[in-house]
């Protein structure tokens, strides 16, 4: 095939990784073990809190350790590196500058996909890190695109699911998430981002509708791409 490997540098939580992997091998076409795309995976389950890091005043250590990550995977001989972790993006252009081999920006390829698709209005769907940073509110800024975040009440009950529920093993409040979507519809926005990989797991438990971009599979599509293979139809 291309002789590209991909590194995951994960961890952030494993249950995330995991269904990440898992959209690989789903979305790669591939008939035999040999057409899928070779992987290495560093489940990190030691990484700090990328929100209680960047929000609380120990962004540097959390920093630190992310680029030993990476660079233990370039080491590796991985040719494009993915963090399936959105809130760890507000240290992506660090990141990149640090490293030889490309990281893939999973909030500026979501964005992308949104204006392709013409979205104009989105919420954002992640943890306080991910939405108090504004990674995917610049972002949409670059690319003309309305970008909205939750109300305080809103915000706690997005919270609650990704950190009360899935983190700890649970598939997530159906009726936490009808509040989250009631909010969305009645913004008034054509789209919402599933901007933390934990809300990415819970979609796995629970079907959305086409109205919600989810992040980890924007990333997963560009990495099969990226790495020269094909997707899969589905």
């Amino acid at each position: 095939m291309s002789g590209a490997r991909l590194g995951i540098l994960g961890g952030m939580g494993p249950q995330a990784t995991q269904d990440f992997y898992q959209r690989i091998l789903d979305r790669t076409d591939a008939s035999c073990d040999q057409e899928h795309l070779p992987t290495l995976i560093l489940s990190d389950t030691g990484m700090p809190d990328r929100t209680a890091a960047i929000l609380g005043g120990d962004a540097e250590g959390c920093y630190q350790r992310l680029l030993a990550g990476a660079r233990l995977l370039e080491q590796g001989g991985c040719t494009l590196l993915a963090i399936p972790c959105n809130t760890s993006h507000y240290f992506a252009g660090r990141l990149q500058g640090e490293l030889a081999v490309p990281l893939v920006h999973m909030p500026r390829e979501t964005v992308l996909r949104l204006e392709r698709e013409g979205r104009r209005k989105v919420g954002i769907l992640g943890t306080d890190g991910t939405v108090q940073t504004g990674v995917y509110q610049k972002e949409c800024g670059v690319r003309g695109i309305e970008a909205v975040s939750p109300p305080p009440e809103i915000q706690r009950l997005v919270m609650s699911i990704i950190y009360d529920e899935i983190k700890r093993g649970e598939t997530g409040s159906r009726e936490k998430f009808a509040a989250i979507d009631r909010w969305l519809r009645q913004a008034g926005c054509d789209s919402g981002i599933l901007a933390c990989t934990e809300l990415s797991v819970y979609r796995t438990y629970h079907s959305l509708p086409d109205y919600y971009l989810d992040a980890m599979d924007v990333l997963a599509e560009t990495c099969i791409l990226r790495c020269g293979y094909k997707l899969r139809t589905v």
